[in-house]
């Protein structure tokens, strides 16, 4: 019988450990693979901004597209020979091109690609004729308007100021000829706030009928969107809905499947959101839109646009009228979300964040973890915090847990002897262990029910971690200067001893590297990760062992399991988890060593006791 369960111990590891490899070579490796050569192709293409180029011209009726699949790769080459005014606030950096008035270069000042500090800044938009163009335009729609009216192709005329910023922005002119005559002024805050005015004047002798419209484009998604499952990338909105609001949002391959998702809105706003960065188009709140998620060409280029469209007006012979539209374009802080939600008067746009379903915790949360980053000045320390806070609520329950598991221990013995009595019947042992607890007064279920309670809250606090904008670049001590991406130390060049690089290694190299782009499991174990394993194993150590041999032994290799899984994880992640064990197992500890339950780490000692 024990050689039976041994074997199938040993199965169950090795099919687990093939699966996983499997797994990480046919199914993470080509996503990471994919992942690396678009950064490498996003890093290269970035140049210095130019102050006096163009981008690619657009129809307001079907979005531009390289005529064959050959891309540009050379910034100012994409951004053409049309005159550009330079964009300049202390957080973006770029321009908008007069052909059609498009803002279509665009990088975060405050944010770079790697936590080098001369790295390139990040970006956001970048124009049309590159690979996954990006970029945020604006025009008015008509029919039968004589000399017609401005869109993408619009040869704008600059007719005061020279450079666009927080305190100087920029008007265009436009007149068409035959007696329309528009001026556009675009002004931006010293955040991500572009403000568009359109004042349109009918200087002709014919009433016209026209519309203001707006949109946000994206030219293919790049590889390394639209792959996490615990955030929403993709198409996001906020319509208005009876006396209320309701929040739309589509991922990437579900809005892929539909070619149009059209609403009607009074207010409310709408764009594209990645993890940490959004385009996102708001109307004046009382007017009412036309919206659309739109797929356009998904067989060859894959364009994803969300636009919005205004009421139709007249305008009679010497009369004009006003349109103002805004782009958000830029990252998605907290605080600057808040802001604009209640200056603008947005509805949910805080939301624009991915709180999750356990928004109602996860706001708190953060809200938490940011206080403690603000007095202590070190996000690593915050989340050290944060969690002692959380440990400190869930003290009682858990209290109660481990006092279960305590009492469980302590009867092991006693249960061993009634399987050993009637081990060829079950429904007896059932019986007299049964008998057993009610004499110790003991409920089996009270160790699992405050840990049940705990799980959302600690998945809420893994969601916080992951997606919020606030961890990413950010130093802990020591070695560990990203708390985003993963731990670069490495078993295999003990741990930076060697001056050798793992992912360098032929054929797994990707599989024992430490690269953050990795999947869901690697070989290259880390600091983080197996000071994290070694945690995980006291606690498990800790709890009363399974009855059953076999469920024993499998437990017994759980801990080293997820050492391996949880090793491609951010450290800030792993911080959080090991910290948690390491409390946890303090916690246990004390309430194992009064009711002198017996536990490894008096074990420990009592033989360091015995050696001296």
């Amino acid at each position: 019988m024990k050689s039976e369960n041994a074997r199938n111990t040993v199965i169950f590891i090795a099919c687990t450990a093939v699966i996983l490899i499997l797994y990480q070579v046919f199914v993470m490796q080509p996503q990471a693979d994919a992942r690396k050569a678009a950064q490498a192709a996003a890093v290269a293409s970035q140049q210095q901004v130019p102050g006096q180029t163009a981008g690619a011209a657009a129809l307001p009726g079907a979005s531009p597209a390289p005529s064959s699949a050959i891309f540009l790769t050379n910034r100012t080459q994409a951004l053409g020979s049309a005159v550009r005014v330079p964009i300049d606030t202390p957080t973006l950096q770029g321009s908008l091109s007069l052909n059609g008035g498009r803002i279509d270069d665009l990088f975060l000042k405050r944010y770079r690609t790697t936590i080098d500090p001369k790295s390139p800044y990040e970006e956001l938009f970048r124009p049309s004729g590159m690979e996954h163009a990006y970029f945020a335009d604006f025009g008015w729609l008509a029919t039968n308007v004589p000399g017609g009216v401005p869109g993408d192709n619009t040869p704008w005329r600059l007719t005061n100021g020279s450079r666009l910023t927080p305190t100087t922005p920029v008007t265009l002119t436009w007149d068409n000829g035959q007696g329309l005559r528009f001026t556009r002024t675009i002004s931006i805050d010293d955040q991500y706030l572009f403000s568009v005015r359109d004042d349109v004047q009918n200087l002709g002798t014919q009433a016209i009928t026209i519309r203001p419209y707006s949109r946000v484009q994206r030219q293919g998604v790049p590889e390394t969107l639209g792959k996490n499952q615990i955030l929403h990338e993709g198409a996001i909105g906020t319509f208005s809905k009876g006396d209320g609001y309701a929040t739309q949002q589509l991922k990437y391959k579900d809005w892929t499947k539909k070619e149009v998702v059209a609403t009607e809105s009074t207010g409310g706003w709408l764009g594209i959101t990645d993890k940490y960065w959004m385009a996102a188009l708001i109307p004046d709140q009382k007017e009412a839109v036309s919206t659309e998620f739109r797929i356009r060409d998904a067989s060859t280029y894959n364009i994803h646009e969300a636009s919005l469209s205004g009421a139709l007006r007249t305008i009679q012979p010497g009369q004009s009228a006003t349109e103002t539209q805004r782009l958000f374009a830029g990252a998605k802080r907290n605080e600057i979300l808040a802001g604009y939600e209640k200056s603008l008067d947005l509805p949910r746009f805080i939301y624009a964040i991915d709180w999750g379903f356990l928004f109602f915790l996860t706001r708190p949360i953060f809200t938490i973890v940011e206080f403690f980053y603000n007095w202590v000045g070190n996000f690593g320390v915050a989340i050290l915090l944060l969690t002692l806070s959380i440990k400190l609520i869930m003290f009682p329950l858990a209290n109660k847990s481990y006092e279960s598991l305590s009492k469980m221990r302590l009867l092991q013995p006693k249960m061993e002897e009634i399987k050993a009595k009637h081990k060829d019947d079950p429904a007896t042992q059932q019986k007299e262990t049964m008998a057993l607890y009610q004499r110790e007064k003991i409920n089996p279920l009270a160790g699992c029910l405050p840990i049940l309670v705990q799980i959302p809250v600690f998945y809420a606090l893994y969601k916080v971690l992951y997606v919020t904008i606030e961890m990413r670049h950010a130093p802990f001590f020591g070695w560990i200067r990203d708390l985003s991406a993963r731990d670069t130390t490495n078993i295999w060049n003990l741990f930076g001893l060697i001056p050798w690089d793992p992912s360098t290694a032929p054929l797994i190299g990707d599989l024992i590297g430490s690269d953050s782009t990795g999947g869901m499991f690697t070989l290259g174990l880390s600091v983080l990760a197996i000071f994290y394993g070694l945690t995980m194993w006291l606690q498990t150590a800790m709890n009363p062992p399974a009855a059953d041999p076999v469920q024993r032994q499998i437990f017994m290799f759980m801990p080293l399991i997820f050492t391996f899984i949880m090793a491609p994880f951010p450290a800030g992640l792993l911080v959080y988890w090991s910290w948690n064990n390491i409390l946890s197992i303090i916690q246990q500890y004390f309430i194992m060593h009064r009711f002198k339950a017996e536990n490894p780490i008096d074990q420990f000692f009592s033989r360091l006791k015995k050696a001296t």
